[in-house]
């Protein structure tokens, strides 16, 4: 019996924390009520969202009357999982209500739209020609909550001195200083200060205030969500599209590396592996999709240049602006989009995909295989890596880790890709459109529609879902779930 309180004790903390959370969601609400001082807005649109708002803060409320402040408010790492996972859950469904109560979404259209937001996937049904500023505004809102982390971005205010657990189960390992909150701090400054700049470069190059403000968001949160149903390409613009470049490859890159070039430590930057492994990969595939494909498409060399250059950039760093539409590409570019999505962004920073870091650390590890074959058999040689807090020492449980989740990405992908293929998408448009979700990309190949089939768009909230969470959080939280509600049956 004594177990029993315990455990329930432990349960309404949990839920006191992710009461805590689900009132930030609520306040954030209502930041897209700011555009009413700017723009006209249909009155079903403002409530709504102040529906939305005040949903959301009697739930979160009503959940933090368990957290008493005498509480030990210590946190397993597995109890961390939990509050992650039932923070993003309610925060998806909280975030789809404004486009349910305006009526302008069904339920499943309205949480696949809210979780390729918090997500920081990209993909859409709304007809953003069609919607309304406020709307926009709370797409963007939600990617930026969602770029940073749902609970790191709202992890600076209810965070105590056993934080890092909670801090650790939102897929993040990335520590800029040895403190959880001030590392959680320090994000957000680097976080925040590239989205002002992003917009006042934006405004600058001629793009209009509140198109740089929410593409400033989507290009550093690596999210994608554009005011455009060209996205990019709308603007026609070589200096848009080089901010947007810039914007994109910073939002890409781990954080902690940012650390080193905020402290003017460039040497040390461009020896991280991760970060060379990166500018490899464009710099061997972005010619290689120019000759290939783009070359073909376009009868000059600068706009072929330019097409293949932010499309390359837009997948490996999972952003999922474009410039062009892709129905016109050879299977060749396709399938090379395919791969740099699966691949993704850097880890620790808003990308999604397997992570460079763990491609890289994979290579090398092929690498030094072939080397050992000639060392004498006595010798033992320690291979590392290097990342942003220095050489990094691979043992096997590390590269255990990598291939499990190499191992659940795929079997979870080619799932989701036969399912498609069951709805007769082709080959390409499966493979494409899933590597998009589970990535957390926003590249679309067609699929992705408000016509699409019920179980179609289900697949991708999945996907995208298990993407943004990189799957062990989620595993792990269930199970812990499942193990407790048994020892509390049993007993």
């Amino acid at each position: 019996m004594i177990g029993i309180n315990i455990l329930k004790e432990r349960y309404k903390i949990i839920f006191g924390y992710i009461g805590e959370i689900t009132i930030g969601v609520g306040f954030s609400l209502f930041l897209p009520l700011i555009t009413l001082f700017f723009y006209k807005t249909d009155k079903k649109d403002i409530m709504a969202i102040i529906c939305s708002g005040l949903i959301s803060l009697i739930i979160g409320f009503l959940l933090k009357l368990n957290l008493k402040s005498d509480s030990d408010k210590s946190l397993t790492i597995q109890e961390g999982g939990i509050i992650v996972l039932f923070s993003w859950i309610i925060a998806v469904i909280l975030g789809g209500l404004p486009f349910i109560f305006s009526g302008q979404l069904s339920f499943t259209q309205a949480i696949f739209e809210a979780v390729s937001g918090f997500t920081t996937t990209g993909l859409s049904v709304v007809n953003v020609e069609e919607t309304s500023n406020m709307f926009l505004l709370w797409r963007s809102i939600m990617q930026l909550m969602g770029g940073a982390g749902l609970v790191v971005i709202l992890l600076s205010a209810i965070i105590g001195p056993h934080g890092d657990n909670l801090y650790n189960a939102e897929a993040r390992s990335d520590r800029l200083v040895p403190n959880a909150k001030k590392t959680v701090t320090m994000i957000m400054k680097i976080y925040l200060s590239y989205i002002l700049s992003g917009i006042i470069l934006y405004s600058i190059a001629g793009m209009p205030i509140f198109d740089a403000i929410n593409h400033s968001i989507a290009a550093v949160s690596t999210g994608g969500f554009s005011t455009k149903a060209d996205s990019i390409g709308f603007y026609n613009s070589v200096s848009i599209e080089l901010i947007t470049i810039i914007l994109m490859i910073l939002g890409t890159i781990n954080f902690a590396s940012h650390m080193l070039l905020w402290k003017g430590k460039f040497k040390d930057f461009f020896r991280i592996g991760e970060t060379r492994f990166m500018l490899f990969f464009m710099g061997i595939l972005i010619p290689f999709v120019l000759y290939f494909t783009t070359l073909n498409l376009f009868s000059s060399l600068s706009k072929s240049l330019r097409v293949a250059a932010f499309e390359i950039i837009s997948a490996i760093s999972t952003s999922g602006f474009s410039t062009v539409p892709y129905t016109n590409w050879n299977p060749l570019g396709i399938f090379t989009m395919i791969i740099l999505m699966i691949i993704g962004g850097g880890i620790g920073s808003t990308a999604g995909g397997l992570k460079l870091y763990r491609v890289y650390t994979c290579f090398k590890v092929f690498i030094w295989n072939i080397k050992s074959v000639n060392l004498p058999k006595r010798v033992i040689k320690e291979n590392y890596i290097i990342r942003p807090e220095g050489k990094f020492y691979v043992s096997n449980g590390h590269l255990v880790e990598i291939s499990s989740f190499f191992t659940i990405y795929f079997f979870m992908y080619i799932i989701s890709v036969t399912i498609l293929l069951a709805h007769n998408y082709s080959i390409f448009e499966a493979m494409f459109e899933m590597a998009s979700c589970f990535s957390t990309v926003g590249l679309s190949i067609g699929v992705t529609s408000p016509d699409a089939p019920i179980l179609v768009l289900w697949t991708q909230i999945v996907g995208m879902f298990f993407g943004r969470l990189e799957f062990f959080v989620i595993f792990f939280s269930i199970g812990k779930i499942f193990k407790d509600s048994i020892f509390i049956s049993k007993n």
